[in-house]
């Protein structure tokens, strides 16, 4: 193997005090100089690299892509890689791997040419977004908990209807059963009756347990008319409970929307639910709560929720949509501000305007999908 070209004393000392990794590479992609910064970085000394090819820093992918990449420069002088930075896997001496960032620069006036590249560190940024990640699922999962959680006396309603069906067929059997001469057809009906009865309660608990559940796999084009619909048993249980009239207002044939349909149920539900606790003080002749869906001008689908309770206060609009932010004595104050995340991640906004007369009217906007109406 060649022995490297060393740089003179001053330039070697400027590397060194560089606080990234820099490495100096011939044409073929040599190592030339190995500052003291790379050496912790990598694990190597200077005299362990120096006339090695700088793909014994990388992983096989990256190394061969790396290769290419300074060949082509050579051959046709169209930077690529060259003046910009990228993410590669790098590996150290004791052969563990970890994020990098790679910065390339040419050496002005040397031919053939010389490059410097620049290493940093990710390990520590990856994993911090990672853990932000991490805590951003479990505040999410923490919310839907609490958001199907306050509507538990509307849940609890809806659940008891099938069953008390199923109880009151079953007792029609037994005293079906116990007549002489019993009429079969009649048992069967309530057997039927019972079945379905069943398969709704199980329907029920179904999608309580895909609003609560962790959210998995990617996004999937979905009606807003679809989403809000499947809900419509849950919120009615909670409004009726409540004494809320509650109506819908779908408007038809709107786009599809690329969504964790999960996600946007329970920003509707805590929406819902919100409107819901809003009216609690309005007498229960004027309590109403109005979903709507539509289309904006610029072709994104909206959803609104709208109330005719006291609004959002003056002093409690600058804060409504920031963490622990709330006037229920018992509320978490995360509701509104998971909610916008969620939205902002669909890559849509969760305002707030005044209702007219009175209340409050939250407007949930989305981008469509490409490919027209659903």
């Amino acid at each position: 193997m060649p022995a490297a070209a060393q740089p003179p004393d001053e330039v070697q000392a400027l590397l060194d005090a560089a606080v990234d990794g820099v490495v100096l590479l011939d044409h073929l992609g040599c190592i030339q100089s190995f500052s003291r910064s790379a050496e912790q970085l990598f694990g190597y000394r200077a005299q362990e690299v120096l006339g090695r090819n700088v793909g014994v820093l990388m992983t096989d992918q990256d190394r061969s892509a790396h290769d290419g990449f300074l060949a082509r420069y050579v051959s046709t002088r169209v930077p690529h890689i060259i003046g910009t930075g990228r993410e590669v896997s790098a590996r150290r001496k004791d052969g563990s791997v970890f994020a990098a960032f790679l910065s390339v620069g040419v050496v002005r006036d040397t031919e053939p040419p010389r490059f410097v590249g620049f290493i940093q560190d990710r390990t520590l940024q990856r994993r911090t977004g990672e853990e932000a990640r991490r805590l951003q699922e479990r505040l999410g999962h923490v919310s839907r908990l609490a958001t199907v959680g306050e509507t538990a006396s509307g849940l609890a309603h809806e659940l008891n209807q099938p069953l008390a069906a199923i109880a009151n067929y079953a007792q029609a059997c037994e005293r079906l059963l116990a007549r002489p001469g019993a009429d079969l057809e009649e048992v069967r009906e309530a057997l039927r009756e019972i079945a379905s009865q069943a398969v709704r309660a199980g329907d029920i608990i179904r999608r309580l347990r895909g609003l609560a559940g962790p959210h998995r796999g990617p996004r999937e084009p979905a009606d807003i008319n679809t989403l809000v619909t499947e809900l419509s048993d849950l919120v009615k249980s909670d409004t009726e409970a409540h004494h809320v009239r509650y109506r819908l207002e779908l408007t038809e044939g709107l786009p599809k929307v690329e969504t964790h349909g999960t996600q946007i149920q329970q920003v509707i539900l805590n929406l819902v639910h919100n409107a819901v606790e809003a009216l609690k003080e309005t007498p229960d002749k004027d309590r109403e709560l109005i979903v709507r869906t539509s289309r904006s001008d610029d072709g994104d689908v909206e959803l609104s929720v709208s109330d005719t309770g006291p609004g959002v206060s003056a002093t409690l609009l600058p804060q409504l949509f920031e963490p622990f932010s709330t006037t229920k004595p018992d509320g978490t104050g995360l509701g509104l501000a998971i909610s916008r995340t969620i939205i902002a991640q669909h890559r849509g906004t969760l305002s707030y305007r005044p209702n007219v007369p009175c209340g409050a009217c939250f407007v949930l906007r989305l981008p469509s999908t490409r490919g027209g109406n659903a």
